[in-house]
């Protein structure tokens, strides 16, 4: 499934997502408001677009595990950042989600 915004389609490849990060905290637990800079980056996420699936031996594609509106928890190191239209997105491998978050 692909992302689309305003005119824009964005379809990963492969074993490929796009996640939208989640927004950093602005305060720590005391009460200290945070500037930006100080803010760590957090390592979850929402799915916005899913590739066709990683290409096996034989020829065929496997179903990806994860699927677009899913909440996830990927490596910190995960994916390549990049901005469309003001939005900032991760294009990662499916392998770099450690988690999927249930309510």
């Amino acid at each position: 499934m692909a992302a689309k915004k305003k005119g824009f389609r964005l379809q990963p490849l492969g074993e490929r997502v796009v996640v939208e990060r989640e927004e950093s905290e602005e305060k720590t637990a005391g009460g200290i408001v945070l500037p930006d800079t100080a803010k760590d980056k957090p390592a979850r996420g929402k799915i916005i677009s899913v590739g066709n699936g990683r290409l096996l031996d034989d020829g065929s594609r496997s179903q990806p595990q994860v699927k677009v509106g899913d909440r996830v928890v990927f490596s910190s190191y995960a994916g390549e950042m990049f901005k469309v239209e003001e939005r900032e997105l991760l294009l990662m491998r499916e392998d770099d989600i450690l988690a999927v978050l249930e309510d």
